[in-house]
Formats: structure tokens, sequence, C-alpha cells
């Protein structure tokens, strides 16, 4: 019987029961502790009749949460987690797509969560309360019957995406994708029993996968850094040195952050030996300060959308950039092919631009309840029609470099036409990060009045960006507007805010 991601946690709670696997502000479990609490919350929701079903979970971000999640895998549902900090209307636009059986809450939130479970206009959902469901006694016999109906082809959870329409899209993700992809990334990104993460993303956000199911995978530990740390850097800099922590799963905006303010020197980080970065691109002057902070750290610069389950290709860095150099993206992890296709869907090899495709066992199954969305962008494989060929067009832009490395060149609908140019608009950003008093940045254009408008943060003044940009691109890329903003917005998963920098145009 091929191995789940709840088999693993079994693996580890026989073999190391005691050893710790999780640890928050208030609380840490072992391996048994996580597998016995798991198992509860499964039996809670057997007792509940709900199978094969979607469970919501509405929990903060803690390893109680962790325990959550793995009482839905074993009890044989698939489970989506919610941000209990997001936007009521976000929260229903989620329910009213997902339509969950049951809504999963800490009794903290048990009075919101009833009102979400009440729904409005859908099928009402159960409402149980997690420290409820840890006094229930599992019935190992039937969790194990249950656990005979598995397949790894079944759906292990529904990860929500923003949508372009304003409707969040929900990745729907099999056990397969997950254990093929902790299988494919633990040699690329130097995974061991020895790991001691630091995680930093939400749980509703992909790139928290390789902390979670990697500690499980690899019978490793993982810390959850209180989300207040990142707001003061001594605080951060003492926990990383405190536990010891050597790996850090950090979207680039966390990394810039600690950059910017020059707080390296405020504690002793050199365990960390590697440091894995993704979710948007980061800045070449940002990296190299870290870079010179950590001489002797593995850099790896991890891409891939949560339609991919989260890492299709990688970077380790093996030399030096400049500022305005573009960071390779790399090549693809080992369960995973990439195709890159020209406007005519015909391949691109060598030279040339094209759209970066995916295909490979962590592919996700398409958007819950969303066929026609499903449709636009998981399409037959246009390079082969002899049979069934899914793969998934990410509507990212790449070219291949000298090295045959895959470069990020921007998003296809960042690609702009501005005074007869055809621009990317994450060229200009680049050039933008490599400045002196910048800190983050991002670009849009302006269709109403044509011109391109940034936003930045940092010390520099408006005048002498535009000043300095004239020597790095062409006039025509210079933008038109310059905004400073203090601070840059970020979106609760700790990337820029690009959809409230667009709304000020």
């Amino acid at each position: 019987m091929a191995k789940l991601m709840i088999d693993y946690l079994d693996d580890a709670a026989a073999e190391c029961p005691d050893q710790i696997a999780f640890t928050d502000e208030n609380n840490e479990m072992s391996f048994l502790d996580l597998q016995t609490k798991a198992r509860s919350v499964a039996q809670g929701l057997l007792d509940a009749g709900v199978r094969k079903q979607p469970v919501a979970i509405y929990m903060e971000k803690s390893v109680s949460c962790i325990a959550a999640m793995l009482g839905v895998l074993y009890s044989g549902n698939f489970y989506t987690v919610l941000d209990t900090h997001m936007p009521a209307a976000r929260i229903e636009k989620i329910l009213d797509t997902l339509n969950p059986a049951a809504i999963l809450c800490a009794e903290s939130l048990s009075e919101s969560a009833k009102e979400l479970a009440a729904g409005d206009g859908r099928t009402p959902a159960l409402c149980l309360v997690y420290e409820e469901q840890l006094s229930l006694t599992p019935d190992l016999e039937k969790l194990h019957a249950v656990r005979n109906t598995i397949i790894e082809k079944d759906v292990m959870y529904v990860l929500f995406t923003s949508g372009s329409t304003g409707t969040p899209k929900g990745v729907v993700t099999s056990h397969y994708a997950v254990v093929r992809y902790m299988e494919a990334a633990r040699e690329p990104f130097h995974m061991s029993k020895d790991d001691i993460a630091g995680n930093q993303t939400p749980f509703y956000f992909v790139f928290s996968l390789l902390d979670i199911y990697g500690t499980i995978y690899n019978k490793s530990r993982m810390y959850i850094i209180p989300q207040m740390y990142f707001s003061f850097p001594a605080l951060l800099m003492k926990f990383i040195e405190e536990k010891k922590i050597n790996i850090l799963l950090w979207v680039p905006s966390a990394l810039c952050m600690i950059a910017n303010l020059k707080a390296f020197g405020l504690a002793d980080i050199s365990s960390v030996t590697r440091i894995i970065f993704g979710g948007e691109v980061m800045p070449i002057k940002q990296l190299n300060m870290w870079r010179e902070e950590l001489p002797d750290c593995h850099f790896i610069n991890a891409y891939g959308p949560t339609e991919g389950t989260d890492t299709c290709t990688y970077y380790e860095l093996d030399r030096e950039f400049n500022l305005t150099d573009r960071l390779p993206i790399g090549v693809p992890i080992s369960n995973t092919q990439v195709v890159v296709l020209d406007e005519q869907n015909r391949p691109v090899v060598g030279e040339g631009m094209g759209e970066l495709c995916v295909r490979g066992d962590s592919l996700a199954y398409g958007y819950y309840n969303m066929p026609e969305k499903t449709a636009e962008v998981f399409v037959q494989n246009p390079l082969n029609p002899h049979f069934p060929d899914i793969i998934y067009r990410t509507g990212d832009l790449v070219e291949f470099n000298e090295y045959g490395e895959l470069e990020y060149a921007g998003r296809k609908d960042f690609q702009i036409k501005h005074m007869g140019h055809r621009i990317e608009l994450g060229e200009i950003e680049a050039n933008v990060s490599s400045l002196d008093g910048v800190e983050e940045n991002a670009c849009f254009y302006d269709t109403k009045k044509q011109r391109i408008v940034l936003f930045y943060s940092g010390k520099a003044e408006a005048k002498d960006i535009k000043e300095a940009l004239r020597d790095l691109v062409p006039d025509y890329m210079v933008p038109g507007k310059v905004n400073r903003m203090s601070p840059m917005p970020h979106n609760l998963n700790g990337k820029v805010d690009r959809a409230a920098l667009k709304a000020q145009l």
C-alpha cells in the first residue's frame, strides 16, 4: 500500500515517540502527542458521520491547528485551513465554494465558527470544537479500516488562493502529490532528521507545506515563530539563536526586512545552514547582504505555484550576482517536468521567452467547484496529441540563460505595451531594487493615463529614483509616477500586497 503523510506520522510516533515535533508560543507536541490528538479529532469526525468530504479548520496558527489538519486526514476527509484574521466576506466566499461538511474550530473561536457554519444560502455545516474532540478515545480498529479505504489519489487538502474575479480559487491537491513532493524536496533542500525549522508562513499558504510535512517526513523539528517577532528584529534574531534554528523557508519580504534594518548583529544566527525562499522575486541587493552575513549557508531560490504543490524548479546559488541581474529559478525538481511554450504553443529552446507550464507527480487536480477556471489553465499538453496529458499553464514568463537555467521574466499579465514598446514590469522592479535607499517596490501600468506607476518604500527620494533609473533602463521604461509608501502594504502571506497598491491607481 502506498504511503500517505499520516503513515509517516505513524512511523515517527513509533520510532521516536517522545521527540518534540512542533512548538509554538504556548504548547509543544511530540510525534506521539501529535498522533494521539489527531486520532481523537478523527474519531470525532467519524462519529459525526463525515467521510470523504471537505472540513474547514478555523483555528489560529498553532501546533493544535497542525493536529487538527492531521485529524481530518486520519478520518478520510480533506481540509481547508481558514485564515481567522481575514475579512468575514472573504471567508464566506471560500465557504460558499467549499460547502464544507464540518467546521473544526478552537473553543475560543466557537461562537464565530457557529455563525459561519450556519451558512447563508448554503447547506449548514457541523461545528466541532477541537478541544472537545480531544476527550474522545480513538477506535483504532475503525481508524485502521478507514485508512485502508484511502488511496493516494484521494484529495488531501483544498488551498484557496486569490482569484482575479474577486472569488478565491480552491486548489485541489492529492495525498500522492504531497508525498511525491516531500520525496523530491529532500535532496535539493538538504533536509534531514537534524533539521530545526523556523516557520514564518501561514498554514493556508502553500510555502508552509515543507515546514509542516517535511518535519513529519524527515522526523525533524519545527518552531512556529511568533508573528509579532517579525515586527521586532531583535526578538526574531534572538529566537533563531536560542532555538538553534538551522533552516528557514521564508518569503523574500521577511528576509528583506532583516537586511533593510541591518539586524544581523543583534544575535548570533550562525546556526542557519539553509535559507529557502520563494513566493515572489528576491532582490539581489538584500540577498547579497544575507550571503555576506552567512557565507557558508546554502541559499536556494524555490519557484512553484500552489497548483504544482509548491516547488517546481529550484536554484541553489553557486556564483555571484550583480544588483541588476535576474536570479535564476533554476532547474526542475525531480518529480516535475517544465515545458516553456511560445504564443503559438511551440517549445522554446535556447533563446526566446515563453510561458512556463508544469506537468508531473505533484500537479493539482484543478480548482474546487470551478470547472471553467480549471479548464482555462489545466489543459492538454499541446506537444502531445496522442493521449491525455495535463499541464498547468502558470502564466509566468521565463527565459533560459547561458547556463541552461530558467530565469523568471515576469507575469503574462505584467507584460505591457507602452509607447509602442513591449515592457516587462518585473524588469523595472529588478532595477529599482538595485538602487540605494529602496527597500521594496512594485510597478503597475495605469491604462487610463497610459503611464507606468512605481510604488516603493525606503529612504530614497522619488526624483532620485527616476534619475538613477535613466542610467539603467530606456527612457520609455522610467515610471511616469513614483509613490513612496511608509510602510509598503503586505498581505497575510507576507508578500507585497499588489491588490491594495493597484487599488490606489
